[in-house]
């Protein structure tokens, strides 16, 4: 009798042991009631009255299918995003939602068309990492009830209609170019003025234009062409204005 009793003892220790690897956690139940959380390693459940739920609690990766949304400046767009997250409470991942990566999954879908619905189509286009981060947040603040984390979620492809493509392409050529004209201008400003200043300086000292002069003389002889230059000291110019100044005002006094 002893050695029977000894036997279905052994026979019921050894059914009721479970093992939990590292990354799982173990949800016991008993009679239909939460007992405990177990995990990891080896732990023991009394059989045919406890049973358990295994989860694991390693960040998952969830596609989330392409949904059509309205963005604020009413431009349709279809998008679909990735969302990382993880349980970090098995006991209300079980206790409090049915399937939660299913609702997880769902959860995001329906955020996602509800906040792209937010922001205007540039903000989508240009700062979707700030448009995924809201996004999280809001799935964050859902989820912790029930045990989740979501940790991260990026937007992997924005599509939009070909007439907008066409828009945009547009705009952005228009932008180039206006961009390219401000820094042409800019740069003949600035040019423009280096040559006001130059000139100042050489009519302040007369031997700088003489200078120049020479330097210019350098930089045509440094090409292979057949110009001749011919030098005029600036004397000969400034007597030659006189006479021609002396001509134009006789003629004046003549007529008069």
């Amino acid at each position: 009798m002893l050695t029977v009793t000894i036997i279905i003892i052994s026979v019921i220790f050894v059914f009721g042991l479970r093992i939990a690897d590292q990354y799982q956690r173990a949800v016991v139940f008993r009679l239909g009631k939460y007992r405990a959380t177990r995990g990891p390693g080896l732990y023991w459940i009394i059989p045919l009255l406890e049973w358990q739920q295994m989860l694991d609690i390693r960040t998952m990766t969830a596609d989330v299918e392409r949904q059509e949304a309205i963005t604020k400046d009413n431009v349709p767009v279809k998008i679909n995003a990735v969302v990382w997250y993880r349980v970090f409470d098995p006991k209300s991942a079980v206790l409090e939602v049915r399937s939660v990566d299913n609702a997880v999954i769902q959860l995001a879908m329906t955020t996602l068309r509800t906040g792209i619905g937010q922001y205007t189509l540039d903000d989508v286009l240009r700062a979707q990492q700030e448009v995924s981060n809201t996004i999280g947040q809001r799935l964050d603040s859902v989820t912790k009830p029930w045990g989740v984390k979501v940790e991260r979620v990026e937007m992997k492809d924005v599509e939009i209609p070909e007439s907008m493509q066409r828009s945009i392409a547009m705009e952005a050529e228009a932008l180039r170019e206006k961009r390219a004209r401000l820094i042409k201008a800019t740069a003949e400003l600035e040019a423009s003025e280096q040559l006001r200043r130059a000139s100042e300086i050489i009519m302040q000292n007369p031997a700088g234009l003489e200078l120049r002069r020479m330097q210019m003389i350098t930089e045509v002889g440094a090409e292979q062409n057949t110009m001749t230059i011919v030098m005029m000291p600036s004397e000969f110019v400034s007597m030659a204005r006189g006479i021609a100044d002396g001509m134009l005002a006789g003629r004046a006094a003549g007529n008069a």
